[in-house]
């Protein structure tokens, strides 16, 4: 789940031969094995933003060898497509990379992945291998689905968003990404989850004058000018709002403050960052405005945001699904790509194996028969 920014976009990353043209010695995948195992064989591959070649290199030599797909790479992200001319067409997209290793002695969320009976534990096996994983099981055995499938993985979700694959996608292959309906396989203990929330930051800058703190009197606390932004957040209470009948929660909290020199000195400077999760019924400039409204009178900031998504449950194809599932659909408080799907005007959901509370903890794992069934459900709404 990534972190997002609004900053100017990167270079474009040096045209990458395939993996399959080059002759690479990528890891080889059996995409007909159990879908825990392959998952296993997933995590195995370390991927890391901006370590993701070996883990595409592998999918694209595994996908290329399908001949009901048409692949197409760019980067570390990868593209592939059935072409049967059905009536509808679906996304099921993924990320490849994963935060990076904990440092934590003992610590069971690492690479290579490790089994304590059913349950498998290593990074990136709720967020999002058991979810990649689904999509190259459908990949290989659904030759025949009622609705033509854009298989999507890509790379740099979990960093800024500016790094984005899907993003370059978007911007550099957009011909290849039309469709009626986008899932997007991150962790929602295979539940339908609905749109996602914004998220929008800010710094809020107190300024004062500087002194020797034994002539605190010469000198004006920064610092201290800063407590009334720390009481005005303390005390609003964020709401709970229903966008097309979920109830997205909100969230608007200071999550950092640093100011100050030394241990003599008075603080001449403090920045406060702010960050709000604002439901999909806002746009970011809306957000702004609110944010804005309640801290009326401080220096105030915009740093980054990123746009929410609408449940996207009106979709027609939305109906089948959730009927496939057979879950009450619930709402995804964290912003996830989904919102880059809405933005195209494609309507998308989550649905995914695993806890999504678990994701880059030192203790992430996911349950097999829990990627057994997210594969299962799919199976059936795409069969």
């Amino acid at each position: 789940m990534t972190n997002s920014t609004s900053a100017a976009a990167q270079p474009k990353p040096q045209p990458r031969e395939s993996g399959a043209l080059r002759g690479a010695a990528a890891v080889v995948l059996d995409l007909t094995q159990d879908v825990a195992l392959l998952t296993a064989a997933l995590m195995d591959i370390e991927s890391v933003s901006a370590n993701e070649q070996a883990i595409a290199d592998a999918v694209e030599v595994a996908l290329r060898a399908l001949p009901h797909l048409s692949v197409t790479r760019n980067g570390d992200s990868i593209v592939a497509r059935t072409e049967l001319g059905r009536a509808e067409r679906v996304i099921l997209a993924g990320h490849l990379d994963t935060v990076p290793l904990p440092t934590t002695p003992g610590s069971r969320g690492t690479v290579p992945s490790s089994w304590d009976g059913e349950v498998l534990y290593g990074r990136g096996a709720t967020d999002m291998k058991g979810g990649v994983a689904v999509q190259l099981a459908l990949a290989a055995t659904m030759t025949e689905p009622t609705k033509d499938i854009t298989f999507i993985f890509y790379d740099h979700e979990e960093v800024a968003a500016v790094k984005s694959g899907l993003g370059r996608l978007v911007r550099e292959n957009r011909e290849l990404l039309d469709a009626d309906f986008g899932i997007l396989l991150e962790p929602t203990n295979g539940t339908v989850e609905g749109g996602c929330n914004g998220t929008i930051r800010f710094e809020a800058t107190t300024r004062g004058k500087a002194a020797h703190s034994a002539r605190a009197w010469m000198g004006e606390n920064a610092i201290h000018a800063a407590a009334p932004i720390l009481a005005r957040l303390a005390a609003y209470e964020p709401a709970t709002i229903n966008v097309d009948g979920l109830d997205y929660r909100e969230s608007l909290n200071a999550v950092k403050v640093h100011g100050g020199t030394a241990g003599n000195v008075i603080p001449d400077l403090c920045v406060v960052e702010i960050n709000y999760r604002f439901a999909p019924d806002k746009s970011p400039d809306q957000a702004e405005a609110h944010v804005r409204e309640l801290l009326d009178g401080f220096d105030l900031v915009r740093t980054d945001f990123s746009a929410g998504a609408r449940p996207g449950l009106n979709a027609p194809a939305a109906a089948s699904f959730v009927a496939a599932v057979g879950r009450e659909p619930l709402p995804k408080y964290g912003w996830t790509d989904v919102a880059r799907l809405s933005e195209m005007g494609i309507p998308a959901v989550n649905f995914g194996p695993g806890d999504a509370l678990l994701a880059h903890s030192d203790n992430e794992h996911v349950h097999a028969d829990a990627i057994r069934e997210c594969l299962a459900a799919l199976t059936r709404w795409l069969a």
